[in-house]
């Protein structure tokens, strides 16, 4: 679903100005990427990161195709009709990490309602394909919500990442404006089995700051998110893909972002990355190693 009317795109501020980091190994990694015929969503969402990310070579592999099944309205992944799943496409994330020499593999894909598990059987694939050539390195997989489906979540979980991540995105108000095709109980009941089905695998969420939320809303989500035993926190400034997606509300401060960081710490979340730039998957490995796992 489009926006009613297109937006005219804000100006950004001067703290969300950075240069470009060149290096030849960000050429490198879209070349691994190209080769294996894979997607990323550092390009797929036009994520700010993906230039630092890549010439630091890593990314975060997009399975099962480059088309979402949803169309939310803060996203630049495309939507409309969808293929079928490539049954080689686990075998070639796993050895495009294995050319990259990734020490911590992160993992998402596009929503897919139009498949009977949502999916769930490809992330497993994914990670036992990963885990069959980097047998040391760990794994982050970021999920839908699988429409709620139990069984769905299980097999995931019967895959053994060491992280689970699923974003809330923003407050249940907004909901129904920034994601009309989700539901916020159904993400949070999500995180709630995945702590309690898999004690032993860390579960992750995000949300997003910018859309129109109040500091009260934000905390109460926080809240709900640690009632939810959710571990990691990431905390970033929403940006406008473009004019048909939804505007910036407001710039929120760098200082804001650090003091949500120490909000969320105070909460206990074992910890959070909070800040414009920050992503689901930006330095996940880092925020990983604050489990000491």
């Amino acid at each position: 679903m489009a926006c009613e009317h297109a937006s005219q795109i804000k100006r950004k501020p001067r703290w969300l100005s950075r240069r470009l980091p060149s290096a030849p190994e960000y050429e490198q990694v879209r070349t691994i990427i190209s080769q294996g015929r894979l997607h990323t969503v550092c390009e797929e969402a036009k994520c700010p990161n993906r230039f630092e990310c890549f010439s630091q070579r890593t990314a975060t592999f997009l399975i099962m195709g480059s088309r979402c099944t949803r169309d939310c309205r803060f996203c630049n992944v495309a939507y409309g009709p969808q293929t079928a799943p490539d049954p080689e496409e686990p075998r070639r994330v796993a050895e495009a990490a294995m050319r990259m020499g990734l020490q911590y593999v992160v993992v998402t894909s596009v929503t897919r309602d139009d498949l009977p598990d949502g999916g769930a059987g490809i992330f497993a694939e994914t990670i036992a394909q990963i885990r069959r050539r980097l047998p040391d390195t760990r794994i982050e997989i970021l999920i839908p919500d699988f429409q709620g489906d139990r069984d769905a979540l299980k097999t995931v979980l019967d895959a053994e990442p060491h992280v689970l991540n699923h974003n809330i995105e923003t407050v249940p108000r907004l909901y129904e404006r920034v994601r009309p095709q989700a539901v916020y109980e159904r993400s949070l009941r999500l995180l709630e089995r995945a702590s309690s089905m898999a004690p032993s695998i860390l579960t992750k969420s995000g949300i997003m700051l910018g859309l129109g939320e109040s500091d009260a809303e934000v905390r109460e989500t926080l809240a709900d998110l640690r009632r939810v035993d959710c571990k990691f926190l990431t905390i970033g400034q929403y940006l406008q893909p473009s004019r048909r997606h939804l505007a910036v509300e407001r710039f929120v401060r760098p200082e804001e972002f650090d003091a949500w960081r120490e909000a969320a710490l105070a909460m206990g979340f074992i910890d959070a990355a909070s800040g414009p730039f920050v992503r689901s998957s930006y330095h996940a490995k880092d925020l990983y190693q604050a489990s000491g796992a």
